[in-house]
């Protein structure tokens, strides 16, 4: 009991720890940022402030449908093109901008690659990193080593910082998958850590780790402008991805967890409950795996990586605030042009009248 009492204690102060790295690690980050020639550069319009608006806009929804905005327009005395401009533009201040990105990927870039390298240093000298039969040899009797607790221990402080900061953290495309990995997987180290299946569980982690710091190093690349850096990186963690996900990772862990592990012994509710907790994770590689096809395929019809289907936002700022000055741009034109195009038409009309009279006045008569 009290073991577990220190590992908790340990835990927190992990989490604590990790919270400070990160918050510090924007100090390092945002000058590599202006170094490497991060820019945010994209001109953002205000919002006009409106209560009602802006207190539908928080508790309601970001994106009202056609009948709110009709709603909306009436309570605000304001055309529905109005409201929904100003949800537009309300949208575009809370996207976050590519510094504040940069330094979030940087951070988990530096996380996963120290990971990954701690990972094959304690792993690599165990016979379970060659042969994953090697897991459940003496189990459930099986020494807990300081350099695994320490891995383990890490490794879950980092994922408890990542759930609590996903509602602060930028916005994916894959939040609601990003949420259910995050608790599936303190679920499988808190659940790994008490039944002592460390030994697999170091498995997992590695795999994981594998692929992760390429992911986030192509997309600091890709927020400097550094297209070909980008797209040379994005086809290595794209490899890399597809081989320890979708083979290394069903053929070895789960394998030995499904088959394996029955020789040593048989099957309990711990059994059940960690090879479910894998299977939802390998339904999340699966699911990964097809959006990133999708960009491959992209870039073999376009030429190129256009943004990050894994993980970008669902929206494209960049066009709409594009179409916004392209509107604005139009009817201010429209408008210059407004007062002689009316002269023009009056003018028009008394010369016509004018050489039409003559011609006219016979006929009447």
């Amino acid at each position: 009991m009290a073991w577990y009492l220190f590992s908790f204690i340990h835990l927190s102060l992990q989490i604590g720890f990790s919270y400070t790295v990160r918050a510090r690690s924007r100090l390092v980050a945002l000058p590599l940022s202006r170094k490497l020639g991060v820019r945010d550069t994209t001109r953002r319009v205000l919002a006009v402030q409106n209560v009602t608006l802006e207190v539908f806009y928080k508790q309601q929804t970001r994106s009202p449908s056609q009948n709110q905005f009709h709603s909306l327009s009436k309570q605000c005395d304001l055309s529905q093109r109005q409201v929904e401009r100003w949800f537009r533009l309300r949208r575009n201040q809370d996207r976050p901008s590519n510094s504040k990105k940069f330094c979030e990927a940087c951070w988990r870039f530096t996380f996963y690659m120290i990971a990954f390298l701690a990972g094959l240093a304690v792993l690599v000298d165990k016979p379970w990193f060659w042969d994953p039969s090697e897991c459940w040899v003496g189990y459930p009797q099986q020494p807990l080593q300081t350099s695994q607790y320490w891995y383990y221990m890490t490794e879950l402080a980092f994922y408890w910082s990542l759930l609590l900061r996903v509602s602060f953290d930028v916005k994916r495309k894959d939040f609601k998958e990003q949420v259910i990995h995050h608790i599936a997987t303190i679920f499988l180290m808190g659940f790994s850590y008490c039944a002592n299946y460390i030994r697999v569980g170091t498995l997992v982690l590695l795999v994981h780790d594998a692929s992760d710091y390429l992911l986030e190093s192509a997309k600091m690349f890709n927020y400097a402008g550094w297209r070909r850096v980008c797209d040379s990186l994005f086809f290595v963690f794209t490899a890399v991805f597809l081989v320890t996900r979708l083979v290394v990772f069903p053929s070895k862990v789960l394998y030995t967890t499904w088959y394996l592990s029955m020789e040593s012994f048989q099957p309990f509710f711990g059994y059940y409950f960690f090879n479910a907790l894998l299977l939802v994770l390998q339904l999340l590689h699966v699911f990964w795996a097809l959006l990133i096809l999708r960009m491959v395929w992209k870039f073999v019809v376009q030429g190129r990586v256009e943004r990050d289907e894994r993980s970008d936002e669902e929206e494209n700022h960049t066009e709409e605030e594009e179409e916004e000055t392209c509107w604005e741009r139009r009817k201010c034109a429209f408008d210059s042009k407004l007062p002689s195009l009316t002269n023009n038409c009056v003018l028009n009309n008394l010369t016509n009248q004018r050489n039409g009279a003559p011609s006219r006045q016979p006929k009447a008569r």
